[in-house]
C-alpha cells in the first residue's frame, strides 16, 4: 500500500524531536498484544528488510520504479537517491524496517508545499500501519519545516487502500486530475489529497 509520491524516497540526517519519535502502539486482534509503529533512518544496513517491500510486486505496481531483483540495486538505490534526499524514514514494526516514508520539498514561489509518499510491504497491508506513520510524518514535518504551509499526497484512483490511509490520517481529498503522470509509460488518473498546518489533525497528533 502506497502513495505514487513515494517513490520520491528521502532521508534526513538528524534526529526527530523527541515527542516526534513516540512509538504508537498498533492492536493485534490475532493474539491481543501490542505492536509498536515507529519512524527511524535507514542505512546500508537495513537493505535486506529494504528489498522486502522494494522486492514486491504488489507496491511496485503503484509506483515509476521497477520492482529490485538485486540487493545490489537496492544498496545503490539507498545510496544515490534515499540518502541525499531531503527528509526520509524507516516505517518501523516493533523496530523492524516493514516500508519507508518521504517528504519531498518544493522551491521557490512552491516552497509552501511538500510532498508525501509512502510504501509498505504488501503483507502488512490493512494493518493501520501506513496510517499510523502518516500521523506521526505529518505531526514531525510541519515541526521541523515552520515555512511548510501544506503537505499534499497523490494516489492513483484505483489504488483505494492508499486513499482510506490518508483519510483515515485527515487528509482532505481535493479532486481528481485526469492523465496526471505517467506510470510504467501509461497516462494515469490521480486523487490529490492535501492536509495543512492550520488543519486540527496536525495539532492533535502533535
Amino acid at each position: 500500500m502506497e502513495s505514487n509520491s513515494s517513490c520520491d524516497l528521502t532521508h534526513l540526517n538528524e534526529e526527530l524531536p523527541v515527542k516526534n519519535e513516540e512509538k504508537l502502539k498498533l492492536s493485534n486482534k490475532e493474539d491481543d498484544q501490542s505492536d509498536i509503529v515507529s519512524l527511524r533512518l535507514l542505512d546500508l544496513t537495513d537493505v535486506d528488510d529494504f528489498m522486502e517491500w522494494f522486492g514486491d510486486d504488489n507496491v511496485s505496481k503503484f509506483c515509476s520504479w521497477d520492482t529490485f531483483k538485486s540487493k545490489e540495486g537496492a544498496m545503490s538505490y539507498v545510496v544515490d537517491v534515499a540518502i541525499p534526499h531531503p527528509w526520509f524514514r524507516a516505517i518501523c514494526l516493533n523496530g523492524k524496517p516493514v516500508g519507508s516514508i518521504s517528504v519531498s520539498p518544493y522551491h521557490g514561489t512552491d516552497k509552501c508545499r511538500a510532498e508525501l509518499g509512502y510504501v509498505l510491504a504488501s503483507k502488512y497491508w490493512g494493518k493501520g500501519i501506513a496510517t499510523k506513520a502518516v500521523k506521526m510524518a505529518a505531526s514531525a514535518i510541519f515541526v521541523e519545516w515552520p515555512h511548510l504551509e501544506r503537505l499534499e499526497a497523490v494516489v492513483v484512483v484505483d489504488n483505494p487502500g492508499s486513499q482510506r490511509v490518508l483519510e483515515k490520517a485527515g487528509f482532505k481529498k481535493e479532486g481528481v486530475l485526469r492523465k496526471y503522470y505517467l506510470l510504467k509509460g501509461k497516462p494515469k488518473d490521480i486523487v490529490m489529497f492535501s492536509l495543512l498546518s492550520t488543519d486540527q489533525q496536525v495539532t492533535y497528533f502533535m
